[in-house]
């Protein structure tokens, strides 16, 4: 994009440059809070950023907000699907704690303050642009409806590079919400990108990226190694990358105002990338997230590594802490993260915190297609390389029935490609790593297995170690509150789905129905059911 200052006499360059340093300065003495951009792209695994050594995915944006700041090797969302993971984000609590909301396209309880909402209260400008919350409904108490991350700047639009890519041209609409900003009150601003969430333009990556199918240097063993797979995953590298470009204007936009220096950057991605077994699943590639974090005047030491664990609702209780807030304050309703100030104060790299040794995920109902709306209820743990998962209905279908589409997995070419091999009785086993049931119980060791390929959950000599992790579970979901461990884990199946045209899927597709669903293909549905 060309600098529209190139052209401009050098007198007055020299004039205009002093002039902004001065506003610049006057800015950052005016804001003593700092602002706050949150950057999460839709749909993005762990590690698949330049900075953690990718070499098939480029992502300068990313990677300078890693070298200036930090990068974290261990930061996970509580729940791999769009909205609830959102949710957990804005309310700094576990999704099972979230009622409704910890369901996807939900009604969200009028209950749960955001933290936007409450820097709005507190002064803050506020505003986002494309995705927030979603999908779902968000209306208060008298049926008006809520802006959880602020306002929306979507009117500045471009030619998107490729079908698929959003039109909306993030950066430009954040560059107009700072303008309309004054320079008296700090900022909160959301940069919600659409990719690399699907459809993609099959061959993008190739055509239009200049990348070949032998730059990737590792298909996951879950999945079959063939031309059209490593295709498909150089399409999902051209949208991240999308994604970074816009992140590269809002630094250098940032930087151009002389206010970059006080302002909280915070990038990473809501759950794992739309692909089998990833997204919408519980795996180490589902929840499992890049996260890169920046604030020159507040972090103590930039250019570190961290390997602490920590949760998605650690965001909010970090937020409110800088901008001078307490939870009770800002009338949010107790959160269960934890603020990350102990890592921005100190000057560790690798463990700063030894008590930050674990994480908590789970899942309730996400994409419909089962018989009456039901989820495929998972709680879980990630401690110190080890995964261990509680599947509560082994007997359903861990990604929607398949007589309905595997409708908890977006339609690609990577799941038609699976899907062929079991019809045509050929390499069954992918299948039955990203569609077939699970056992009730399942033990990784992520650290040596990350893909989780070996279940150890039967093994003798690991049963101490699965007692542990399902002991310190139970406990810290009994003291959350959980419904699902206190016995009444059905009340997250009575949640109304919030979108009618899709509401009962299952029934209505089976009574003959033509029920559209957009986010899969027509051939995903299986000719009967494999009961």
């Amino acid at each position: 994009m060309k600098n529209c200052l190139t052209a401009v006499p050098g007198l007055l360059l020299l004039s205009i440059f002093t002039s902004g340093l001065v506003h610049a300065e006057t800015n950052v003495a005016a804001n003593k809070r700092p602002n706050i951009l949150f950057c999460i792209a839709d749909d993005a695994s762990f590690p698949h950023m330049g900075a953690y050594g990718c070499s098939w995915v480029k992502t300068p944006g990313f990677d300078r907000v890693a070298r200036e700041g930090l990068l974290f090797n261990n930061a996970y969302t509580p729940n791999a699907k769009c909205a609830p993971s959102r949710a957990c984000i804005l309310t700094g609590r576990n999704s099972w704690q979230l009622k409704a909301a910890g369901n996807h396209m939900a009604f969200f309880p009028t209950e749960f303050k955001t933290y936007v909402e409450s820097l709005a209260d507190a002064g803050y400008a506020v505003g986002k642009t494309a995705k927030g919350w979603a999908p779902g409904v968000a209306v208060d108490a008298n049926g008006k409806r809520r802006d959880l991350v602020g306002p929306a700047y979507n009117q500045k639009r471009t030619k998107p590079p490729a079908s698929g890519i959003s039109p909306i041209d993030y950066a430009a609409n954040f560059e107009l919400f700072l303008k309309q900003s004054t320079a008296e009150k700090p900022w909160c601003f959301w940069y919600g990108g659409l990719e690399p969430h699907r459809g993609y333009e099959y061959g993008a990556g190739i055509k239009k990226a200049g990348k070949k199918v032998t730059d990737i240097d590792r298909v996951p063993a879950y999945w079959p190694d063939n031309e059209t797979v490593r295709t498909d995953m150089l399409d999902y590298a051209y949208e991240i990358e999308y994604f970074d470009q816009h992140l590269v204007r809002m630094l250098n936009l940032l930087e151009q105002r002389g206010e970059l220096e006080n302002t909280l950057v915070v990038v990473t991605a809501d759950n794992g990338m739309p692909f089998p077994r990833v997204k919408g699943q519980e795996y180490e590639r589902s929840n499992h997230l890049p996260l890169a974090i920046m604030w020159k005047q507040g972090i103590q030491s930039g250019n570190r590594v961290i390997e602490d664990y920590v949760s998605f609702i650690d965001f909010a209780p970090t937020f409110l802490e800088v901008a001078g807030l307490t939870a009770e304050e800002a009338g949010m309703q107790p959160i269960t993260g934890r603020s990350l100030s102990d890592i921005f104060h100190s000057e560790k790299s690798g463990i700063v915190n030894p008590q930050r040794d674990h994480v908590l995920i789970g899942k309730e109902r996400h994409d419909i297609g089962r018989p009456h709306d039901q989820g495929y209820p998972i709680r879980g743990i990630v401690k110190q390389g080890m995964l261990y998962l509680k599947n509560d209905e082994p007997g359903r279908w861990p990604a929607g029935n398949p007589e309905t589409g595997y409708l908890n997995c977006d339609g690609s070419p990577t799941k038609s490609v699976i899907l062929q091999l079991r019809r045509d009785g050929k390499q069954e086993a992918f299948w039955q790593w990203a569609f077939g049931r699970r056992p009730g119980e399942e033990l990784y060791a992520i650290s040596e297995d990350p893909e989780c390929m070996q279940n150890l959950a039967t093994l003798p000599a690991y049963q101490d170690q699965k007692e542990s992790l399902k002991k310190q579970l139970q406990d810290e979901l009994t003291a959350q509150k959980d419904p699902r461990v206190l016995g009444n884990g059905s009340v997250f199946e009575k949640y109304q789905y919030s979108d009618p045209r899709t509401r009962g899927f299952y029934e209505r597709y089976m009574q003959g129905e033509k029920v559209k669903a957009g986010w899969v293909n027509e051939t995903d549905f299986e000719s009967r059911p494999l009961d």
